[in-house]
């Protein structure tokens, strides 16, 4: 396969890039993440409408948003290891095919039982997605541009998911039944896995590997991931931001309806800013990683996620400041889960690790911080008050300070 590029690792420079297939492989990438976002969120904000029909309350909710995510971070787990086995193509078609299929099923559940069976199945598909496709986006980018092409990748689940479905869903149920809505995104999915199929390359070792700090495309044992200082590390702040991000996602909108009687619109516009500070963070920090590095990136995201908790759970029913804190908290906390599950874990460990190293990543901090926390979150809410789950956001992004302290940078431009 001809990869057009001749890189010196040394220095990091290249003489010649296939541009063309950089931006229709990272475009594609993109496309089916947002999708990815789409499904995964869409149901957050429909939840107020379904819970009658369905007779859900706060805790089943709990239960629906936490088995997704769990079965999110088993499905990486195994499927970013399978993915440096038999190559990313494998993987990331199949995927996308099955979870656009799968979206629509949501609509035809009828208890919680069925929504949580059609979820689970929904997350392993799209678990199974994103370590592989998080690794083409690094093989497909010139190295000085590693971290602004994982941040375009990344951002378009937060945009899709959390920024345009929110307000997209609230006003198509002005239209239509909540069911039909779930079906929507299955022929776009469709589409997308056609063009992959099409430009999608997998990556020889010996390039991936001048995308690492180590420079090695030899062998490894699985296991040899946790010898790398930043893999445990960022299996810890993962779950710190997912704990973060799921809490305030998956709950909010019951906080601005039933605690701060919002209306539905007002609530869809606040909910947006999830999705817009989701996708501008995504952007923007991980770009300027390359030129600052990872570690004093991170340092300063957590800080500023901080700030804007704070601000957030200090603020009554004014929509427009509830947009703007909620907008700056997950500005920073999509920067942190964007440079952790991306150049931090695949820039750490040699090439033929770099998908198992991401899997593990995105898999235990979506089985801890993605399916515990909202379970017990569910549980605070239902039993002392909604309000209080802001405090569970808080602890995560404190011990998470932490963990970003102890990270070895990883940037290209620092290793030089």
């Amino acid at each position: 396969m001809n990869t057009h590029v001749n890189i010196n690792p040394s220095i990091g420079t290249t003489s010649r890039w296939d541009v063309s297939y950089e931006w229709k492989a990272v475009t594609l990438l993109c496309l089916a993440f947002g999708l990815v976002g789409m499904d995964r969120f869409m149901l957050l904000p429909l939840f107020p409408v379904i819970a009658p029909d369905l007779k859900l309350n706060y805790q089943d909710l709990g239960h629906i948003t936490g088995i997704l995510a769990v079965a999110w971070g088993v499905s990486a787990l195994f499927m970013g290891n399978l993915s440096d086995r038999l190559g990313h193509r494998k993987v990331i078609i199949p995927a996308i095919i099955v979870f656009s299929l799968l979206a629509g099923f949501s609509g035809l559940a009828t208890s919680v039982v069925s929504l949580m069976a059609i979820r689970a199945l929904i997350g392993f598909a799209e678990g199974a997605y994103t370590p592989p496709s998080i690794v083409a986006t690094l093989d497909a980018s010139k190295p000085s541009r590693q971290g602004l092409n994982i941040g375009i990748q990344q951002a378009a689940l937060p945009l899709f998911g959390l920024g345009i479905a929110p307000i997209l869903v609230t006003q198509l149920l002005k239209v239509v039944e909540w069911h039909w809505i779930f079906a929507m995104v299955s022929i776009p999915g469709l589409i997308v896995a056609y063009l992959l199929y099409r430009v999608l390359r997998n990556t020889t070792p010996t390039v991936a590997a001048l995308h690492t700090s180590t420079h090695d495309a030899s062998e490894h044992k699985w296991s040899d991931v946790f010898k790398y200082r930043n893999i445990p590390l960022n299996m810890l702040g993962m779950l710190c931001w997912l704990t973060c991000l799921v809490v305030l996602s998956a709950l909010l909108p019951n906080y601005l309806i039933d605690y701060l009687h919002l209306s539905l619109e007002q609530m869809g516009l606040v909910l947006s800013a999830i999705g817009f500070g989701g996708t501008m963070g995504t952007l923007v920090m991980p770009a300027l990683s390359d030129r600052l590095g990872r570690k004093p990136v991170m340092i300063i995201s957590v800080i500023g996620a901080a700030i804007g908790l704070y601000f957030l759970m200090h603020t009554g029913a004014e929509p427009y400041r509830l947009f703007a804190s909620l907008f700056v908290t997950l500005f920073f906390v999509f920067s942190m889960i964007c440079l952790t599950v991306g150049p931090i874990s695949a820039e750490s460990v040699p090439a033929k690790l770099m998908s198992t190293a991401s899997g593990i990543v995105v898999g235990t901090g979506e089985i801890f911080g993605g399916g515990i926390a909202p379970v017990i979150a569910g549980y605070v809410a239902q039993n002392y008050g909604i309000q209080y789950i802001m405090y569970l956001a808080a602890v995560a992004l404190a011990v998470g300070f932490v963990v970003t302290l102890c990270l070895r940078e990883t940037a290209p431009s620092k290793q030089r």
